[in-house]
């Protein structure tokens, strides 16, 4: 699935939000290991993941809804951009909670 396009089905959308959570993951790790950064995790990145871990608990509940609003990690994305490998994926979840699912393009 081309970041370019928001996903068709609600699967894709969690396994987005999933993948954001395993790079999450992948990144703490290689500060923790990085012989320079030597486990100097940047706080922005565990408030990162608990914030994915609600909205993934919210699709797992029933409880999540698409909404207007930027969702509350793009406030760390815009300020961070640079040091996150991907934000164009939380960007685009972050887009396809404004806009929903792409049921439109074929």
């Amino acid at each position: 699935m081309a970041l370019s396009l928001r996903p068709k089905t609600a699967q894709q959308y969690v396994k987005m939000v999933d993948d954001a959570m395993v790079e999450v993951d992948e990144l703490r790790s290689s500060y923790e290991y990085d012989a320079e950064e030597m486990g100097n995790v940047p706080p922005y990145l565990n408030t990162m993941e608990q914030m994915l871990k609600d909205l993934r608990a919210s699709m797992a509940d029933g409880s999540y809804e698409f909404g207007k609003t930027d969702l509350p990690f793009m406030d760390m994305v815009n300020r961070f951009r640079s040091r996150i490998p991907f934000a164009d994926l939380l960007a685009m979840i972050n887009k396809t909670h404004k806009e929903g699912l792409d049921t439109e393009s074929e």
